[in-house]
This record gives structure tokens, sequence and C-alpha cells, in this order.
């Protein structure tokens, strides 16, 4: 089997001995004209927020240590592939970011060009319950931003947001 990237999860404290946990991966090509990678981005571009079904799996180190978290909150991760589809018809979509460990801007600032850094408006789309759970058990802002995705799963850049879209933010 050829490994051609990805990250492998530490998760100290959740494998029992004799447990194993298996993930499964999907690997395409993609015609180069078609690549998505963030090199054509610049300052005015829109940043288009898609959002998440929750925590997904970021920063469950850090909710495990706070308390037992309801199990309404542990929605499986949603997958973007429709909604990029569905974006690309109707925009140029300049880069995409996957928003995991990290937070919205650490994982933007992976894909975006050097000297073009985004402006988030923090408040321009409502948050899934959990985050004010999470709020209620110490998390601080700044730290939930930089650990979880808030409620935006998934990060698009475009020149010009579509109709109905998610304005999480903008390039500067």
């Amino acid at each position: 089997m050829a490994l051609v990237g990805g990250e492998t999860a530490e998760l100290p404290g959740i494998y029992r001995d004799d447990e194993l946990d298996f993930a499964g991966t999907c690997v395409g090509i993609v015609d180069r004209a078609e690549v998505i990678d963030g090199s054509r981005c610049t300052p005015g571009d829109v940043i288009v927020g898609l959002p998440s079904s929750g925590l997904h799996t970021n920063g469950f180190s850090l909710v495990r240590t706070l308390d037992e978290l309801p199990p309404e909150y542990l929605a499986p991760h949603r997958l973007y592939l429709d909604d990029v589809r569905t974006l690309r018809a109707h925009a140029d979509v300049k880069a995409l970011a996957h928003v995991t460990g990290g937070g919205i801007l650490g994982n933007l600032a992976r894909v975006l060009p050097d000297g073009v850094r985004a402006r988030i408006e923090w408040h321009a789309w409502e948050r899934p319950p959990v985050y004010a759970w999470l709020a209620d058990h110490g998390v601080a802002e700044d730290e939930a931003r930089r650990v979880f995705n808030l409620g935006i799963g998934m990060c698009a850049v475009v020149p010009e947001a579509p109709a109905g879209a998610i304005v999480v933010g903008a390039l500067e």
C-alpha cells in the first residue's frame, strides 16, 4: 500500500490494550489545470464557510479533560465533497481549507500565499450548541478559535460569494 500523506492521530487514554482503530482514506487524481492550491488567492477575496456537524475530530484531547461530553454533541464528521462541487459550479474556488486541529485561521494559513492573511468575522455564523457547552466548561474564546472549527468545517476562498453563502471573512 502506498502512503501518500495524511496524519496519524495520537489519542492517549482513548485506546485500551488489544484495541485497534481502522480508518479509511480516499485518494484521487486531479488534472493539473483543476488543482485548487491557493496560489491564486489575493487580498479582497472572500472566505466562504461550509457548516460543520459539530466538533468533528478536533480537540478531543482537550474535551476529555473537561467533563463527560453529552452524546448529542458527538455527531459524525460530515463530508464536504457535494458542497464543494456545488460551490465550484457557482464560483471560482481558489483555495480550500478543511478545518481540523489548528482552527479556522491555522488551516487557512496553510493554503494562502505568502503575504496574504485571513481576517475572520467571528460572529458571522451561528455556532452549534456544543461550543457554548465548551465555553461553560472553561474553554476560553481564544483557545476555542485556536483548537476547534467553531461550526465551520471547511473554508473556501472565492473572488465573490455566491448568493446564500456563509461569508466568514476576507483576505488581506
